[in-house]
C-alpha cells in the first residue's frame, strides 16, 4: 500500500502498521502507539485509518457519559446509521460493537487514540478488552485494534506485570523525534550550523514547526530573533512546553521536586550524586523521582560506557533542557515580553548548558548511526560517555564519545574514543595529545583499546597543526558540523 504523501519520513512505521492493520487471521489483535505528544502519532494514524477504511476516534477529556456518547456518535458516523448516532449503555456494548466489525476483503481496523483519558475515568476498560480479545480467539471476526496514547507511563504499564492486557499485544510501537538529519531535511534547513542550533533548541519534534512564526532562520545570527517569537515568547503555545509536558504525565505529582531535578540535570549535574547534591538532598531521597522521570521518558539513563554500574543522566527532550537553563532563570523578563534583554543575558548559560550537552549528544549519535566504520574502527554495537580515572595525576577525564564493538566471543572492544566540545575555539594539537593520553590510561588499565581511533569534534573547526598532523595518521579523525550532518 503507499504511504500517503503528505507524510514526512516513518517508513518503518508505516510499514509496520500497514502489515499489522492488514494481517490475515480470525479474531481481535492488539497494538499499542506511544510518544511524546506532538511526534506526529495522531497524524500517522488518521491517515492509516482513511487508507484501510477504518475507524478512528480520538477520546477528549470529559466525563465517562460524555465520553460514551462521543464515541456511539463516532461509530455512528462511521458506520453511516440512520440519525448518525448509537448509544451505549457502558464500555461493555461501545467496545462489543467496534470488535465485531467486519470488512470483506481484509481485517477491520479500530483506532482508539489518546486512549488515556478513556482511563481517567474508566479504569476497567483494559479487562473489558482482555475479555472481548480472549472470546475473539474462537473464529471471531478478524479486527485490528490500536491503542495509542501520549502519557507514556500509563501506556507502558498497559502491558507490564499483572496487567489485564498483558500478553495480548502482537506490536509495540514508539513514536519518536526525528535524529537531527531528518529534522533538519523536515525544516529546510541547509546550513549545519543553523540545523545544529534549532535541535538544540526544539530537537526532532515535528509538531513543532507549526507553532513557530514563518520559516526557520537562514543564518545563525537570526535564531535569536526568530525564537522570540517562538518559545521565548509568552504569547507562543510553546513558552510553556516544559510545563505541558509535566502536567500530561498525572503520576508526577510533586511539580516543584521534578521540575528540580530536571533543572540539576539541566545545569550539568549527570550523577546521582551531584544531582543529589545540587537539591541539597541525601541520594537516596532523588532516587524515587529519577525513576519516575525515567519511566516517563523525561530522563534518559545510561551506564557510563566503561563502568556499568555508574549511570550517567540527562535529558531526552531539548526543548525542557531550553526551558530550564534559559526561561525559567529569568522567568519575569520572559514573561513581561522582554526577550529582547533576557536572551543575551542567557547566552552564556545557553552555550555552556544547552549548546555543550547537545553537541555530545549528536556526536554520539553520528558515531552510532552515520559514522562508517572505517571512521569508527569497526561496527560500533554501542556508544556512550565515559569518566576515566587518572590515579596518577589525581585527576578524572570525561569521554564525550566511547565506541564499543563487539566480536566473535562477545568481548567489547574499544573502538574509538572521543572528545566533543561546543566552543569559539579551533582545536589544537593539545586536544589530541590528552586524548592520546586517555586511551594510554585505558590501555594500562587493561581496557582494550590500544588501537583505539581518535575522534575529535568541534563546532568551530581545527587549527592547521592539527589537520597536518591529523591527514599524516590513520587513527586520528577530526569532524566537524558539516561532516556531522552531510557526511561519514
Amino acid at each position: 500500500m503507499d504511504r500517503p504523501q503528505d507524510l514526512f519520513d516513518r517508513d518503518r512505521e508505516w510499514t509496520g502498521l500497514v502489515e499489522f492493520s492488514t494481517q490475515a487471521g480470525p479474531g481481535i489483535r492488539l497494538a499499542l502507539v506511544r510518544g511524546r505528544r506532538r511526534q506526529g502519532k495522531s497524524f500517522l494514524l488518521r491517515r492509516l485509518a482513511a487508507a484501510l477504511g477504518g475507524f478512528y476516534y480520538q477520546a477528549l477529556e470529559e466525563e465517562r457519559s460524555q465520553a460514551l456518547n462521543s464515541f456511539g456518535d463516532a461509530l455512528g458516523r462511521h458506520l453511516a446509521v440512520p440519525g448518525g448516532r448509537l448509544a451505549f449503555a457502558d464500555w461493555d456494548e461501545a467496545l462489543g460493537a467496534v470488535t465485531r466489525l467486519e470488512r470483506n476483503t481484509r481485517p477491520a481496523l479500530v483506532i482508539l487514540d489518546e486512549f488515556p483519558y478513556l482511563l481517567t475515568h474508566s479504569p476497567e476498560l483494559p479487562s473489558v478488552l482482555q475479555r472481548v480479545i480472549d472470546r475473539s480467539r474462537d473464529g471471531g471476526a478478524p479486527v485490528r485494534l490500536v491503542l495509542c496514547g501520549s502519557a507514556l507511563s500509563v501506556m507502558a504499564r498497559l502491558l507490564t506485570g499483572t496487567q489485564a492486557l498483558r500478553g495480548r499485544a502482537t506490536h509495540d510501537v514508539v513514536i519518536g523525534p526525528f535524529d537531527y538529519r531528518t529534522a533538519a531535511t523536515f525544516w529546510g534547513v541547509e546550513r549545519p550550523d543553523v540545523a545544529f542550533l534549532l535541535d538544540a533548541v526544539l530537537g526532532g519534534t515535528p509538531g513543532y514547526r507549526d507553532l513557530l512564526p514563518g520559516k526557520p532562520p537562514k543564518h545563525g545570527l537570526d535564531v535569536g530573533r526568530w525564537l522570540a517569537k517562538g518559545p521565548l515568547n509568552p504569547a507562543s503555545a510553546l513558552f510553556r512546553e516544559d510545563e505541558y509536558l509535566l502536567t500530561e504525565e498525572r503520576s508526577l505529582v510533586d511539580r516543584a521536586l521534578y521540575h528540580s531535578v530536571v533543572t540539576a540535570i539541566a545545569e550539568g549535574n549527570t550523577t546521582q550524586a551531584t544531582i543529589a547534591a545540587a537539591l541539597q538532598r541525601e541520594q537516596r531521597a532523588v532516587q524515587h523521582p529519577l525513576r519516575a522521570l525515567e519511566e516517563v521518558g523525561f530522563v534518559t539513563r545510561s551506564d557510563d560506557a566503561l563502568r556499568s554500574r555508574r549511570p550517567i543522566y540527562g535529558l531526552a527532550d531539548p526543548i525542557i533542557r531550553f526551558h530550564h537553563v534559559v526561561t525559567r532563570r529569568d522567568l519575569a523578563r520572559f514573561e513581561d515580553g522582554r526577550a529582547g534583554e533576557a536572551w543575551p543575558d542567557a547566552q552564556p548559560r545557553f552555550t555552556t548548558h544547552v549548546l555543550g550537552p547537545h553537541f555530545e549528544h549528536i556526536a554520539r549519535e553520528f558515531s552510532f548511526r552515520f559514522a562508517d566504520p572505517a571512521t569508527t574502527g569497526g561496527e560500533p554495537a554501542t556508544v556512550g560517555a565515559a569518566v576515566v580515572n587518572d590515579a596518577k595525576a589525581r585527576a578524572q577525564h570525561e569521554l564525550d564519545v566511547v565506541v564499543l564493538g563487539r566480536d566473535r566471543r562477545g568481548a567489547t572492544p574499544v573502538l574509538a574514543i572521543g572528545e566533543a566540545k561546543h566552543t569559539n575555539k579551533r582545536r589544537t594539537l593539545s586536544d589530541l595529545e590528552r586524548l592520546q593520553r586517555i586511551r594510554e590510561l585505558l590501555a594500562d588499565k587493561g581496557e582494550p583499546a590500544r588501537g583505539a581511533k581518535l575522534l575529535l569534534f568541534s563546532a568551530a573547526g581545527f587549527d592547521r597543526n592539527l589537520e597536518r598532523v591529523s591527514a599524516e595518521r590513520s587513527d586520528v579523525e577530526l569532524i566537524d558540523l558539516e561532516r556531522i550532518y552531510r557526511g561519514s
